[in-house]
């Protein structure tokens, strides 16, 4: 439960957020939380709302802005995903997204370590920041001076499972190798965005056109922890159908309903290169804070209502 104090440390974050994508020219949206139909993700368990669908995250409509010509947009709003209850999940929780129209991915990796260096340089009394400015947590002593290490999938993979990203992708244990083999070795020293995710990992993020293998998808770590997850944007409608379609089998299959987001898709036509990333607020301020459980970092938790 936080304090008054927290409280405060909570509401200058959000508007320290705001102020860093203001002063860069960016537009803050409002978009509705609650929609007929979401984007198809088979790993994203929604909540229902009288027929409809509380959103696991801002991204279809925010789109459909890039599409009416935004061309730098963000969105600080809250996300809902059912069956996500734990030390560092909440299945409500609040979620900074962002656009930026002309941008890849690697574009965003530097606005992204820009954003998170300049938040942490604006609260150095956090009790997760040392007197050297370097963020401590659950026994790391990470430093935030850009530029920021990066790695491809394959090779953390390599270097941290001994294994092959294709092998385990074979034998469907990706992500069970990813959080115990991998992800205990990411940003311990200097934060590290991982890049380059498999294609079929990437339902959402363009092809790499020099290795159409891996999707130009991206995840921040710091510490260990998973913070933010960005993507070139997939703006070729035939091909996010196609995707789509791929993800709406297997919610089918696993006896879920789905259906395909027409007027998205629709407006997708109308949105050229694009780069976008999401951030969990609620796990940054909870770095911050120098806490190890979301329960810190936040007003309230579904125990306490």
């Amino acid at each position: 439960m936080l304090t008054p104090w927290g409280l405060q440390q909570r509401s200058n974050l959000l508007q320290a957020t705001r102020s860093f994508f203001i002063e860069r020219a960016y537009i803050e949206v409002d978009t509705p939380l609650r929609l007929p139909v979401l984007l198809p993700e088979s790993n994203l368990i929604p909540f229902t709302s009288e027929n409809w669908l509380l959103h696991t995250s801002p991204e279809l409509c925010m789109k459909r802005l890039l599409a009416r010509g935004c061309t730098q947009i963000f969105q600080i709003c809250h996300c809902f995903r059912k069956e996500e209850s734990g030390r560092i999940h909440q299945p409500e929780f609040t979620m900074l997204e962002w656009y930026h129209a002309g941008w890849n991915y690697f574009d965003l990796m530097q606005e992204c370590e820009a954003l998170i260096a300049a938040l942490c340089r604006i609260f150095p009394q956090m009790p997760g920041i040392d007197c050297d400015g370097k963020l401590c947590w659950r026994g790391c002593r990470v430093a935030l001076t850009p530029p920021w290490d990066r790695l491809t999938v394959a090779d953390a993979f390599r270097q941290h499972a001994g294994v092959d990203v294709d092998e385990v992708l074979d034998r469907g244990i990706f992500d069970e190798v990813l959080v115990t083999e991998v992800e205990p070795h990411l940003g311990l020293d200097r934060p590290v965005f991982l890049y380059d995710y498999p294609v079929e990992l990437g339902s959402l993020a363009r092809c790499n056109p020099k290795n159409p293998q891996v999707a130009e998808r991206f995840e921040l770590y710091i510490a260990g922890l998973e913070l933010a997850n960005g993507f070139s944007e997939l703006v070729d409608p035939q091909e996010q159908r196609h995707r789509f379609s791929l993800e709406i089998e297997r919610l089918q299959a696993a006896g879920k309903n789905a259906a395909m987001p027409e007027k998205f898709l629709k407006d997708l036509a109308s949105v050229g290169a694009t780069a976008g990333i999401a951030l969990g607020l609620d796990r940054l301020f909870m770095l911050l804070m120098g806490s190890t459980s979301l329960a810190e970092a936040i007003p309230f938790v579904p125990d306490e209502l």
